[in-house]
């Protein structure tokens, strides 16, 4: 087994100033007792409230020991009770029957949750000895309450207030006023928000070149999207960056960028929710860019608020000097990786997104590169700062065949999706890959009977768990002028009509609102949007796939709605039950949709 052994932090200069000033040299007083704090906050504060309360306890490593069943016989207690809190941690077969309408648990080698605590609490709580055992478990547990770990380093000081924005027309006043009142953040939210969301991504690579700014377009845009129906709009990265298109962030405190000023961005936020639109931030979590430079001339010395040093960057990260532990997850290379391991980085990356949530009034996040450190971090920081919707971009590659030939079967794809929204304790979406990398197939071969699996549900993750599958069809890497991996253009109609019948999350790429080679684009995705909220689909509707052959695919949702894409033949009657109450209400090239009527 492995035994939780509290791991002992590496205090900085800083922290020893703050905490023990007799104990630093002449020189490090000289530096850090120069710093005045700056003037107090009320959101910072709340803020830094939050999130200590959130990170109070102490940090653990694990570190394999030998067995200790026989000098302690109730070691093999507490390890079941470990296992008990795992289990109850993660998401049960009971909440899933009864909180998903029905919708089933991706396939998974671990045993059913409920099934699997029955018979642990049986085995240590129903046994002849039950009453020595319960004695002594409280006898330990009382000692192990009585064991205080090692105060974790002392919180930054307050940053200063953040620099006037640029004069402000008089339409910004009311939402910045607004935006100096902390916002309460609610606790229980759902990852997926109401089930019932619509989103548009509210931006493209070459955004940050909009003259006037993107975030004051956007909130100019605010009634026209409400109007066509979305109810969530993501928005690009918003702090201070090395890249003009913000995921290069370098002081995450200050909130100018190449899209706007800090109050652009605030009165973007609130303009849009003033018309019942929720706001999702991007935030670049996995990595940051330096200052100033280190040792050797390695540029891994932190600014602004966050003024870390080269302990906060991954220690298998050779080329910037990292000193923290090694990776949990994939490497950037453009940029020093940082360690969410490290006490002080995890207390202040929290901090700052309650701080977002609270200044900014973001509803909750985009997370960018979520591949580069383990879901458990996620997990934490979704914990802290209480968002109301959240979807990573955990972004890997399908199977293909030796001729390039994607695979039919992508289950390993999508398995590879679910054991990271688990790792995050099911507290986030993802956007659903494998269902844009099906689609591409199945529209450039002609090959429709892709988008069924070998047990008849759709082959994307928004077949396993709907709830946590965002889809998309394109984004400002896959398209736009980067073009990585551009969706198949003449299909782009069926594409919008898969997603906006189908369960999950759908998302609508901002080019495709303004797609002048496409003019009859626009008005297509407009009015899908329209059905699917007039029929209430949502994130968990029921999919029943009626056909799926080589040149047409078809499906019943709800059994409200049937949808058909491709250029075969498919005929109503016969193939869905109460054909007769159906009747055609929209059509383009190679897509039908039937209502039912009322």
């Amino acid at each position: 087994m492995a035994e939780v052994v509290p791991r002992i932090s590496r205090t900085t200069s800083r922290w020893r100033m703050l905490l023990d000033p007799e104990g630093t040299t002449t020189a490090e007083r000289r530096h850090w007792g120069s710093m005045t704090a700056p003037a107090d906050d009320s959101a910072i504060e709340v803020a830094r409230q939050s999130a200590e309360a959130a990170f109070s306890r102490p940090t653990y490593t694990y570190i394999p020991v030998a067995e200790p069943y026989e000098k302690d016989p109730m070691a093999r207690v507490r390890q079941r009770l470990a296992i008990i809190d795992e289990e109850l941690s993660s998401i049960t077969e009971a909440e899933f029957r009864s909180s998903l309408a029905g919708e089933s648990l991706p396939p998974s080698p671990r045993p059913e949750p409920l099934e699997h605590l029955k018979e642990m609490l049986k085995g240590i709580l129903g046994g002849p000895k039950k009453d020595k055992v319960k004695k002594s478990l409280q006898q330990q547990l009382a000692a192990v309450a009585v064991a205080e770990p090692e105060a974790p380093p002392a919180p930054s000081p307050s940053p200063p207030p953040p620099p006037a924005p640029p004069a402000h027309h008089h339409h910004h006043q009311q939402a910045d006023a607004a935006a100096a009142r902390p916002r309460e953040l609610k606790r229980g939210n759902r990852p997926e928000g109401t089930g019932h969301e619509i989103m548009l991504q509210g931006f493209n690579w070459e955004s940050w070149k909009h003259h006037g700014g993107w975030f004051q377009h956007m909130a100019g845009q605010a009634q026209e999207l409400a109007a066509m129906g979305f109810t969530t709009v993501w928005l690009p990265p918003f702090t201070d960056s090395v890249s003009e298109q913000g995921y290069m962030p370098r002081d995450l405190y200050n909130l100018n960028s190449r899209y706007g000023s800090e109050g652009d961005l605030i009165h973007c936020v609130r303009t849009l929710q003033a018309r019942g639109i929720k706001v999702l931030g991007d935030a670049v979590l996995n990595h940051r860019c330096a200052t100033h430079q280190g040792d050797g001339g390695i540029w891994n010395r932190f600014g602004g608020k966050l003024a870390w040093d080269n302990r906060a960057i991954v220690g298998d990260q050779a080329e910037y000097g990292g000193r923290g532990n090694l990776s949990s997850g994939e490497f950037f290379g453009a940029a020093p990786n940082i360690d969410h391991s490290q006490d002080f980085v995890k207390r202040d990356l929290s901090e700052w997104l309650v701080w977002l949530r609270q200044h900014v009034g973001f509803d909750g996040w985009r997370l960018d590169f979520v591949k580069g450190f383990h879901g458990s971090h996620v997990k934490d920081y979704l914990e802290a700062s209480c968002p109301e919707f959240v979807v990573g971009e955990y972004w890997d590659s399908l199977a293909y065949g030796f001729d390039g030939t994607p695979a039919h079967n992508q289950d390993a794809h999508r398995q590879r999706t679910v054991n990271w929204i688990e790792a995050a304790g099911g507290l986030a979406t993802a956007f659903d890959i494998t269902t844009k990398g099906i689609l591409h197939a199945a529209f450039e071969r002609c090959e429709y009977w892709r988008l069924s699996d070998a047990a008849g549900k759709p082959p994307g993750l928004m077949g396993w768990w709907p709830s946590r599958a965002v889809t998309f069809l394109e984004n400002h890497d896959t398209g736009s002028t980067q073009g990585h991996w551009c969706f198949p253009h003449h299909a782009l109609e069926q594409g919008y009509a898969y997603l906006l019948t189908h369960p999950g999350t759908p998302t609508v790429f901002y080019d495709h609102l303004h797609d002048n080679s496409a003019p009859n684009l626009r008005h297509a995705i407009t009015r899908l949007i329209q059905l699917r909220t007039r029929n209430g689909i949502n994130c968990r509707s029921t999919v029943k796939i009626v056909c799926a052959q080589r040149d047409v695919y078809a499906a019943e949702i709800d059994d409200k709605v049937v949808v058909q894409l491709g250029p075969g033949d498919f005929v109503l009657e016969g193939a869905v039950e109460e054909a007769h109450r159906y009747q055609p209400v929209d059509a383009g090239h190679c897509w039908t949709v039937w209502e039912k009527k009322h």
